[in-house]
């Protein structure tokens, strides 16, 4: 007697549900992915003890007719799926026709669903996969599902499920990825009465982000989009600040289905390269959209993972564009979250009391011209130099108090001077604008610090008693005070060489043009002994970049040195606030991209060594590093095999890093060794950077002169990427001068 036989339906659907519902989620996954086939704009989904107990889920979609009610909970009964051919273009979640009858083989359902407005529909209530009413009921349109006591009939799987926060955990995982698959449907997920997700369904991506990871992430995403013959790609991904430890929060959807695929992860953390530390991950949110013909998503019972058919143009689109769009954002992460929003402020048009009639000067009939010849002041409205005027120090303060008082009287009576007069009253009154606007920038004052002067009714106030005007002649010298110094050309601010005297001795023409331009002054010189490795590499000519590379990116803020903290840390300043600046890893960034651009050109750099260097290795690594020599003559370094396991370095690059040649070259041998993932040139040309630029740069508790700390910046705004070190690390860190008057309650 033959002992094949054909198994029970029952039993049958039994397994298929060991295969489909795994958990809870699973079941909230199969449910709210039928409701989105359907069409629905609102979706529901009730949970209570993590789903064990209750499941509900309720949706406004096409509903389902009465006669296939009963048929829907057979086994690969579908109506998506009508011939062989529409398996090569899948354009909905569900297909097989497994959820149904899995579901309700291992669980109480209870099933009401209406196709119209009319409140009419079926109710079917299903026990261990078999129908046990069937009846006609009052319903709203769209489908009403209830999944009570799940694993009720199979102990052994209800037995191994986890707590009923785990259980919730993954059901609000899954939940919270649909809704970012599909911002144009409300959802709503309540457990045990709780709310733990709802959403508008207005299709506006960055409100489903902020909803669900919280609306600090949402003001750190960044847009991006691209499209070509085949892809069209939206999304959003978060400045490299924002990061997690692990890869949960990179959600990528194909044609609306969230799935798993290593090869678009790849191609984001490519994007983000050396801007994320190391074993830190983005938060993406990115929609890629595409003929279904290619893309398989019939590789996996769950469906969560996918082929693509042209891959490698897929991750070459995502990778340029994620390097596109963070490369037109300034990447300086705050030092201070402001905890309140920061609001514009609004500043009274200051109106001038004075009245001409009460004057004594204009009663005594002086006009500002006899008045201005009487005190010798010129028609700039500046005082001349005197020698009486620095008798004493006494004698000096008063004098210029009084000559303070007449100009600001001066100004007074310029408001108010008859036509023929306007055109020396106006002189002297821009002239006195510009002074005062050049002194506030003398002293430091932003443009918010002008503003409090002038609400808090300081001496200033006195300066634009003439109205409308005189204001906007004050407002305009500050804003020519608040515009960012002229950075100098590329060629000229890094790609030139500067002098040895940026490190000790006096810079060369350009150094000193670019330094003093920025800061406005000559840059200090410093007579201090200084290391000749750190000096001879912040001192190499760096690569220039294209103008197209340069019009990638916004300028790199003008930073100008004040100081330096514990040896280790730039402190600086501008216009907009206070920075810190890490100089290991600004100096770090700045020889990475020197190095990155010399290993491009090795062989024309690579000398041989007049006396050869040996380096040992054990015996498989010897015989392992064999095949990967030609790798290494790529790069300009030269090995041969001199007997047992010692090879003999020929040749390298003469513009290693003095004194760590051996050092380089014995790390680069053992990363090619310990490389599993395969080791190409660009890998290890930009390992080979990373290693030459770190032995090479300015180390911590390492002081530096003012030259040095301009040269540092001014370097590190030529590069490429200024904001984080080759390891991903941030470079600066900015205080807004709003943030620093929070924290010293100077606004409250």
């Amino acid at each position: 007697m033959g002992k094949i036989r054909l198994l029970d339906e029952h039993i049958a659907n039994q397994i298929a549900a060991g295969e489909v519902v795994e958990r809870p989620a699973s079941v909230v996954k199969e449910l709210v992915e039928n409701s989105i086939d359907a069409g629905s704009s609102r979706i529901d989904v009730v949970a209570e003890e993590g789903g064990l107990q209750l499941i509900r889920v309720t949706d406004n979609g096409s509903g389902i007719e009465s006669e296939d009610c009963e048929l829907a909970f057979y086994r690969h009964a579908t109506s998506k799926i009508q011939s062989g051919k529409d398996l090569f273009s899948i354009r909905t979640l569900g297909f097989r026709g497994e959820a149904l009858p899995s579901i309700a083989a291992v669980s109480k359902t209870e099933f009401v669903t209406s196709t119209d407005g009319s409140g009419l529909g079926r109710k079917l209530a299903v026990e261990g996969g078999d129908v046990v009413t069937q009846e006609e009921t009052s319903a709203r349109k769209g489908t009403d599902i209830s999944v009570k006591e799940l694993f009720y009939n199979t102990p052994a799987r209800l037995k191994y499920m986890k707590t009923i926060q785990t259980e919730l955990g993954h059901i609000s995982d899954y939940m919270y990825r649909l809704a970012l698959a599909h911002p144009e449907i409300a959802f709503t997920l309540k457990h045990n009465g709780n709310s733990l997700l709802q959403t508008l369904g207005g299709g506006d991506l960055l409100q489903v982000i902020a909803g669900v990871y919280g609306s600090a992430v949402g003001k750190q995403m960044i847009a991006v989009g691209g499209e070509s013959l085949d892809y069209k790609i939206s999304g959003y991904i978060s400045r490299p600040e924002l990061n997690r430890a692990n890869r949960s929060a990179m959600s990528i959807m194909v044609n609306g289905r969230y799935v798993r695929s290593f090869a678009v992860q790849h191609a984001i953390m490519s994007g983000f390269h050396t801007l994320l530390p190391i074993n830190r991950f983005p938060v993406v949110v990115l929609h890629i959209e595409m003929d279904p013909s290619l893309v398989d998503v019939n590789v996996h019972p769950s469906k969560l993972e996918v082929r693509f058919s042209k891959e490698p143009e897929l991750v070459k689109m995502i990778e340029d564009m994620i390097k596109e769009a963070l490369g037109r954002q300034v990447l300086i992460p705050k030092g201070v979250q402001a905890s309140a929003r920061i609001k514009e402020s609004f500043v009274q048009e200051t109106m001038t009391l004075y009245r001409p009639e009460a004057d004594p000067l204009l009663k005594q009939g002086i006009t500002p011209a006899q008045w201005r010849e009487q005190l010798s002041v010129p028609a700039d409205g500046q005082a001349p130099a005197s020698a009486d005027n620095h008798e004493g120090a006494g004698e000096g303060r008063d004098t210029a108090q009084e000559a303070d008082e007449r100009r600001r009287s001066l100004a007074s009576l310029d408001s108010l001077a008859p036509p023929d007069a306007a055109g020396e009253s106006g002189a002297g009154s821009a002239g006195s604008a510009g002074a005062q606007g050049a002194g506030s920038g003398a002293a430091g004052l932003s443009g918010r610090g002008a503003a409090d002067d002038r609400r808090t009714g300081s001496a200033s106030d006195a300066a634009v008693p003439g109205g409308v005007p005189a204001l906007a002649a004050q407002e305009a010298a500050a804003s020519r005070l608040r515009e960012p110094q002229s950075r100098p050309a590329a060629a000229e601010s890094y790609g030139a060489p500067y002098g040895s005297g940026a490190y000790g001795g006096q810079p060369r023409d350009g150094a000193a043009a670019g330094a003093g331009g920025r800061t406005g002054r000559a840059p200090a010189t410093d007579d201090r002994p200084y290391s000749r490795k750190a000096a001879g590499s912040l001192l190499a000519a760096l690569p220039t970049r294209s103008d197209k590379e340069a019009l990638k990116r916004p300028d790199f803020p003008s930073l100008s040195p004040i100081g330096q903290l514990h040896g280790t840390y730039l402190l600086a300043q501008n216009e907009a606030g206070f920075y810190m600046i890490d100089q290991h890893a600004a100096h770090e960034r700045i020889n990475y991209e020197y190095y990155y651009t010399k290993f491009g050109e090795p062989q024309e750099a690579s000398q041989e060594l007049l006396v050869p260097i040996p380096l040992e290795f054990t015996s498989a690594d010897f015989q392992a590093l064999r095949d990967k020599l030609p790798l290494l003559e790529q790069v300009g370094v030269y090995l041969e095999a001199f007997g047992g396991n010692t090879y003999l370095m020929r040749a390298y690059p003469h513009w290693f890093p003095a004194g760590d040649e051996q050092a380089i070259v014995e790390e680069m041998c053992e990363w090619i060794l310990t490389e599993r993932k395969g080791v190409d040139l660009s890998k290890l040309r930009e390992k080979s950077s990373t290693l030459c630029s770190c032995k090479a740069s300015i180390k911590a508790n390492q002081s530096l002169s003012t030259a040095e700390m301009e040269a540092l910046l001014d370097r590190l705004g030529g590069c490429g990427n200024p904001y984080t070190c080759p390891h991903g690390r941030p470079i600066v860190i900015s205080f807004s001068t709003y943030e620093l008057e929070k924290m010293f309650k100077r606004v409250m």
